[in-house]
């Protein structure tokens, strides 16, 4: 029968979200690939349960994730929950999300009211819990009024199936109009799941990272290795099949060579710091405040435990922040 670790809260530092109460680990696991019905159910048992001895406990997952079956990340993680991680439960933030494409027809997507109330108690069945802490509008809807998808939101918290609200893939304006119609519903919406890197810096660049200061709320960062770019695996060179996520396909806007060039500059500033690529750029993020959390995602322990020393020194010096800057917004 599983334990977890005792001494895990202190393996890895939390941090509150904004000035909500909300705490999160500085580095969670997300479900995106490689946890359905198609992955090895054990293997995958085993990387969740140890990162939550290693001080993770929050874990990212979506209504959509899963091949080839939708959902059955969901799933997964569920029968985790149901079995080893039952006894924690109350220990854990379990965030799913709403918007992507889950079931055929006009309620299969996007945020109206039966959509949202309908794909959270499928999302509640798949992952057998009585509620998921962070429930989050996955896209922004251009077709439905912004006040109807907010007051659904509101509802699943008010119907106790969520703990907070969050939002995810909103532009600036958007996430400032939502923000409000949450403050008049008295919504405990905390954090917005944004896809930020050390070399993506386009919520800097929207204003994005300056409006959720502003809302006093939390940035969760997905993407921050950049699909595995911000690793050791590039510095020989970025393969011609390499596929970077859409939110930062932008930064090949001067071709493969350029970032290679970036690469190449970046890792020697981790050099100096003692650390990998990798792991800097997670501390990048982390350096700032109002990132309370990255998600990272793999199936290996090895690859978990390198990644969590980052967490081990986030502090950047003036100098180094201004040759990071350098190197990446350079041509």
């Amino acid at each position: 029968m599983y334990q977890a670790e005792a001494g895990r809260y202190n393996a890895l530092p939390h941090r509150r979200v904004g000035r909500t109460g909300l705490r999160l680990p500085l580095i969670s696991l997300g479900l995106w690939h490689h946890y359905s019905s198609s992955d090895p159910y054990l293997d995958r048992r085993k990387v969740i349960l140890g990162a939550f001895d290693r001080g993770i406990y929050s874990f990212d997952c979506a209504d959509h994730y899963g091949a080839p079956e939708i959902g059955s990340s969901e799933r997964l993680l569920g029968q985790v929950l149901s079995t080893d991680l039952k006894p924690y439960r109350d220990q854990l933030v379990i965030t799913t999300k709403v918007g992507y494409r889950t079931i055929p027809g006009p309620y299969g997507h996007f945020l109206s009211r039966k959509t949202i109330l309908q794909s959270i108690n499928r999302s509640l069945e798949r992952l057998r819990t009585d509620y998921v802490d962070i429930y989050y509008a996955h896209r922004f809807d251009p077709n439905t009024d912004l006040w109807e998808t907010a007051r659904a939101l509101d509802q699943v918290v008010r119907d106790g199936k969520a703990m907070y609200i969050g939002i995810s893939n909103f532009g600036t304006e958007d996430a400032q109009t939502i923000c409000r119609m949450f403050d008049d519903l008295g919504t405990p919406y905390t954090v917005d799941q944004v896809s930020y890197n050390i070399l993506n810096r386009r919520p800097e660049i929207t204003g994005l990272v300056k409006e959720i200061k502003r809302q006093n709320k939390g940035i969760v960062a997905y993407g921050p290795l950049a699909e595995g770019l911000l690793t050791d695996r590039f510095l020989d060179g970025i393969s011609a099949d390499f596929k970077i996520h859409p939110t930062s396909k932008y930064i090949f806007h001067n071709g493969p060579e350029a970032v290679h060039k970036k690469l190449v500059a970046l890792n020697e500033v981790a050099e100096k710091r003692g650390q990998t690529l990798a792991q800097m750029s997670l501390a990048w993020l982390l350096h700032d405040k109002v990132v309370s959390s990255v998600i990272i995602g793999t199936t290996s322990l090895e690859h978990l435990d390198s990644n969590l020393k980052a967490a081990e020194n986030i502090d950047f010096s003036r100098h180094e922040l201004f040759e990071i800057d350098n190197i990446v917004n350079g041509d």
